[in-house]
């Protein structure tokens, strides 16, 4: 269905994720894999959707060579708790402190998408609310050292060991907890 709407446009995913790469095949879409690196860095003041949606935008800008049937897709997801952002852990001991944060509270998952092509951009967003129990020191360090989360916000991934056994409730969108708030995506794409 979306694949014969989109047929003469180049989907451009502008992300390494993945689980990402994985929801466009899912959605049965034709499209490419183009990373430029950005410096992920926002103003401080800004708290939330602000932050995801300052990323998403960041990340479209070095595309500035888009033809006018591409659709550049570039995306962010944080963590939120209580008014700070958690984002990728650089190593085992930031991984640690993050899940021991999140140990027995809710936080949020924010996911922005900015859709741009050489005639419009136009960012959306989604928040889940997630509901952590209490996880032990033993269980984060087994997590950590068996599932590596150094590429996903929070330090955890909900489709994983940790998301099995902490995730005891959850208010929102599973996919967008995964990356990707998928339906959101899949309605904008379908309305262009």
């Amino acid at each position: 269905m979306l694949r014969e709407k989109l047929k003469n446009h180049t989907i451009i995913l502008a992300s390494s994720s993945p689980r990402r790469q994985q929801f466009f095949r899912e959605l049965d879409l034709d499209f490419v894999i183009q990373i430029k690196e950005v410096e992920e860095i926002y103003p401080k003041e800004l708290e939330g959707t602000e932050i995801t949606d300052f990323l998403a935008d960041l990340k479209s800008k070095p595309f500035t060579n888009l033809s006018k049937n591409d659709l550049l897709i570039t995306s962010d997801t944080i963590v939120w708790l209580h008014d700070k952002a958690l984002g990728k852990p650089k190593n085992e001991d930031e991984a640690f402190t993050m899940l021991k944060e999140l140990s027995g509270k809710k936080h949020e998952v924010i996911t922005s998408i900015s859709i741009k092509s050489v005639a419009f951009q136009k960012i959306i967003n989604d928040i889940t609310t997630v509901y952590f129990k209490e996880i032990t020191d033993e269980e984060i360090n087994y997590y950590i050292k068996n599932h590596k989360p150094f590429d996903k916000a929070g330090a955890y991934g909900i489709q994983e060991w940790l998301g099995f056994i902490a995730i005891h409730k959850m208010e929102g969108s599973y996919f967008n907890v995964v990356g990707l708030p998928i339906h959101k995506l899949y309605k904008e794409l379908m309305d262009l």
